[in-house]
């Protein structure tokens, strides 16, 4: 019986560890693009909701979600025409929750007309991870569908912006604001806000979760959302105004600029410039977990390493869902122990594996996050929208490199590594 037919075989019976055995046991010049496949799938079995290599990648769930809006989008603009738009207001809402749901489990949007396009706004409501997956799929909207629509992320910055809900009305003139400068991180400036809104006050007694959420979206409209995810550091309601003299949350645009403060609606330069570096104190022990010996690394997704070091995996939960991986590619560092300026190697060689992986799998096959170097490892972190080409060309590139062996990890850590190349030789029995 030949090998695949034995893979498929033991795949129908379970028997998942057995497949494991069999690809690892195989020399690395056997290990084949497909059969990392499925030792990556047999894996998945074994750890449940761990990765989702059989389901369908983000990217091609990108690709079939813009097909499908492109069938739908007229009816969508139809409805949107409608002079009584409290008539069609649900069927508008499950029109277009219908069309994305290919692409995504849960995604929150807003529906607009500027005058000359239509408008379709994908909030990430506060998520950077989310944002990460809204602006991957905003950036392959086809040219057809951009004829008669926007497509923009995060809610855009509306002056003189009046919201309405839970029987009030309150606009950016009923709310007053102070303002502090905080502790600059990375490149950006950050603020904290305290809000008082004297016209909300009989809500805040009997419910203050409604009020937070009146005045935060309300901000999100006049601020802009993606620069009220960058800029804001702490937010306040409060029940009784402070001493100090306030300015109307209308005005704040407006006294940030005078600040130096940049309010950008633009969600891949926010991206771009939310890098930040961190410290940790290693763990000595090379038995421990994956990433616990790093000492120093960066991020611009710090939710994820976070989660993962805590052994949560919400994130990843959300991620699953939609198809989509964040994991990291790890590595030994003692091929480089006797290179002068290590350092500065160590980090041409991740730059290398980066590059190589782009031009392989795609440049639109996985997005960067940062990376770590540890005691033992180096790191690589990345969001995957087609893991399966991501670590076929990982696995080619560690083969005519240096190190001895690499593997993939998912950003949970209650799950096993994919080993993707191992030359070491095999331990006596």
């Amino acid at each position: 019986m030949k090998l695949t037919e034995q893979l498929q075989e033991w795949n129908e019976n379970d028997e998942y560890q057995k497949i494991i055995d069999a690809i690892e046991g195989l020399p690395d010049e056997e290990r084949t693009p497909e059969l990392i496949s499925d030792l990556a799938r047999a894996y998945n079995n074994i750890a449940g909701p761990a990765l989702h290599y059989f389901e369908q990648s983000f990217r091609e769930k990108t690709t079939e979600g813009w097909s499908v809006f492109e069938k739908g989008e007229a009816r969508l603009r139809a409805l949107m025409d409608q002079k009584d738009q409290g008539a069609v207001r649900e069927e508008l809402i499950e029109t277009c929750s219908g069309l994305l749901s290919a692409v995504f489990s849960d995604v929150s949007f807003e529906l607009g007309f500027n005058g000359k396009k239509y408008e379709l706004i994908l909030t990430p409501e506060g998520k950077r991870t989310k944002l990460f997956e809204l602006v991957y799929f905003q950036s392959h909207a086809p040219s057809s569908v951009l004829e008669h629509w926007n497509i923009l992320v995060g809610r855009q910055p509306s002056r003189g912006y009046s919201l309405g809900a839970f029987g009030e009305m309150v606009s950016g003139q009923d709310v007053q604001v102070w303002i502090e400068k905080t502790e600059e991180q990375s490149q950006s400036k950050h603020i904290s806000l305290e809000l008082y809104c004297e016209k909300l006050l009989p809500l805040f007694k009997t419910d203050e979760s409604k009020v937070w959420w009146l005045l935060s979206t309300l901000l999100d409209q006049i601020l802009g959302e993606l620069a009220a995810m960058e800029l804001v550091e702490d937010f306040q309601v409060l029940d009784t105004p402070k001493d100090a003299v306030p300015v109307l949350l209308d005005e704040l645009p407006e006294i940030l600029k005078k600040m130096d403060i940049e309010c950008s609606s633009d969600p891949e330069h926010f991206l771009e410039n939310s890098f930040i570096g961190y410290e940790m104190v290693p763990d000595q022990n090379p038995e421990a977990d994956w990433r616990l010996d790093v000492f120093a690394g960066s991020t611009r997704c710090a939710a994820v390493i976070n989660e993962y070091l805590r052994g949560e995996g919400d994130i990843m939960d959300e991620f699953h869902r939609d198809g989509v991986t964040a994991g990291f590619l790890c590595y030994p560092l003692d091929s480089f122990a006797h290179e002068e300026e290590r350092g500065r190697v160590v980090l041409d060689f991740r730059d290398e594996l980066i590059a190589y992986v782009l031009q392989n799998a795609g440049d639109d096959a996985m997005t960067f996050l940062g990376g770590a170097t540890g005691i033992y490892c180096g790191y690589l972190d990345f969001i995957a929208w087609d893991l399966n080409a991501v670590l076929a060309s990982a696995a080619a590139f560690f083969e005519n490199s240096p190190v001895e062996w690499a593997a993939f990890h998912s950003f949970r850590r209650n799950v096993n590594a994919v080993r993707l190349m191992d030359k070491r030789p095999a331990e006596a029995e």
